[in-house]
């Protein structure tokens, strides 16, 4: 029997609830043969669940969805597969303990008519991931690989399966640059061969970059389809938001940092490389940015002591005291982390809301021996209000919630610690524009009240927008330091890749 030809993909009148909450109520997306569709939107704007109806984790109430001018219902992800559809999540999905090879075919036995042999097997995987990562041995535990090698891992899985439709939904934000733009190539690869792209990113340079069209979605329903040749950021922005005006342009800072409050000396993240100095103070926020893997992540880690390396970190009170920072005794000295994998690392995803949040700081919710639900709910209140966190209602489990409104919830617990040190590793990753816009007027406005701030992110322009002082890495040590009058995009770029761009500090 000859395999049907890939011709196109549509979602038409798509409506979705979950109890009161209406997720979709008029979602419309046509995927042509050999295209690049990119899907934007705000969080919760309905852009998940339209994925997760593609991909066959959810059945609509309503409309119809044809494929190759069929109408089809997926009663499950593995029926989708079978069809040619994959999707790679923005969640890193992979099975840490088990080798690179195993988890690249991780879920494909059924996949194929026959059982692959394990040498076809490695050769695919060999193929692919040199495409993604470069050489890269197979047999090692993906636990060993770093963020950005385990997303191309997950990647990798769907490209193995020869997709028609493959669905990239946020699953850039965790990618280093070098290894998103071999992901561009190989994506521009199989749309010249036929296969249909769909891409969710809030990158909107990324999304400028590869689209042919774009759809966006506003609250449940498809509101506009853009060409490329009308693409622009302000087109997109408007389109999303229904609000007339680009991003704003990078602020000008008043603000005088004040007393010393953190303090690290020679820290050595690599037995070869150059020690680290490095001071913070408050009133102030400091970015962190690199290539991944070049040190960045691991030296935020060193700061709250859950990193590996030499040197010193101290914190400095008020009265110029100084205590070595130790992850137990973090909250007790002021310092509060907040990491940078939502489900891995913070997230108690069956339990509630307000729980999530009030999880650090229960005992200020105790009246004797018992928790004041009352109590808890009035200080989750406050910070609802104060970071316009959307929800139903605080006892919905966290997982109900978009991405944005998770880190929301996240952020709000940290702060409830009332620190005066916060530690941020990439908070807005895979957050839409909106939401990062209301994370940095909170960031700038705790940075104005006295707070001392860094923040690591893997997105240039938001290191040059929210940063007083920036510090690039390469190679586990600092290469570069820049103000935040001086910072540009190119000059970041050009200290990623080591060039000879001036420092200025």
């Amino acid at each position: 029997m000859k395999e049907q030809q890939h011709e196109g993909f549509r979602l038409t009148g798509i409506g979705k609830s979950f109890g009161a909450t209406r997720a979709l109520l008029d979602a419309n997306i046509e995927l042509k043969k050999g295209e690049v569709h990119t899907l934007l939107g705000e969080n919760g704007s309905g852009k998940s669940t339209l994925v997760k109806i593609i991909g066959g984790v959810h059945r609509p109430d309503r409309g119809a969805l044809t494929l190759n001018g069929s109408e089809v219902m997926f009663r499950s992800p593995r029926e989708a597969s079978g069809l040619g559809i994959e999707t790679v999540f923005q969640e890193v999905l992979t099975a840490g303990g088990q080798s690179v090879l195993d988890n690249v075919w991780l879920g494909s036995d059924w996949v194929f008519r026959r059982r692959l042999s394990r040498s076809v097997q490695q050769a695919k995987a060999k193929e692919v991931l040199t495409k993604l990562l470069g050489e890269i041995p197979l047999d090692i535990p993906a636990a060993k690989l770093s963020l950005s090698e385990r997303q191309a891992i997950c990647i990798a899985r769907a490209l193995v399966r020869d997709p028609k439709v493959l669905i990239l939904d946020e699953s850039t934000a965790a990618l280093d640059v070098q290894t998103r733009d071999r992901l561009f190539a190989e994506v521009r690869r199989l749309t010249s061969e036929g296969a249909s792209v769909l891409f969710i990113s809030h990158r909107l340079d990324e999304v400028e970059e590869i689209s042919d069209r774009v759809t966006v979605l506003r609250s449940g329903r498809t509101v506009s389809m853009i060409e490329r040749a009308e693409m622009s950021v302000t087109s997109l922005i408007q389109s999303m938001t229904g609000q007339h005006g680009g991003i704003p342009e990078r602020g000008t800072f008043s603000r005088t940092p004040g007393e010393l409050v953190l303090q690290a000396k020679d820290v050595r993240l690599d037995a070869g490389a150059e020690p680290i100095s490095f001071e913070l103070r408050a009133r102030e926020i400091v970015g962190l940015c690199g290539l991944e893997g070049h040190g960045q992540d691991r030296f935020i880690q060193r700061l709250i002591d859950i990193g590996e390396g030499d040197g010193r970190v101290v914190r400095i009170d008020s009265a110029g005291h100084a205590s070595a920072v130790e992850w137990r005794r973090a909250a007790k000295l002021g310092i509060a982390y907040l990491p940078r994998e939502r489900r891995g690392e913070s997230l108690f995803e069956p339990m509630a809301i307000r729980e999530n949040f009030a999880f650090p700081t229960m005992k200020k919710d105790r009246r004797g021996p018992f928790l004041s639900r009352n109590r808890m709910a009035e200080r989750f209140n406050a910070f609802r209000e104060s970071l316009s966190i959307r929800l139903g209602t605080p006892d919905d489990p966290i997982s109900t919630l978009s991405g944005g409104s998770q880190q929301k919830v996240l952020l709000a617990r940290w702060l409830a610690t009332e620190p005066e040190v916060l530690l941020l590793n990439d908070p807005t990753r895979g957050v839409d524009i909106s939401t990062k816009r209301e994370i940095y007027a909170t960031l700038n406005r705790l940075a104005e009240e006295g707070m001392a701030v860094v923040v690591l992110s893997s997105e240039i322009d938001e290191i040059v927008e929210l940063a007083d002082r920036a510090l690039v890495f390469r190679d586990q040590t600092v290469s570069a330091e820049f103000t935040h009058e001086t910072i540009t995009h190119e000059a970041v770029v050009a200290a990623y890749f080591g060039q000879t761009t001036r420092s200025v500090v």
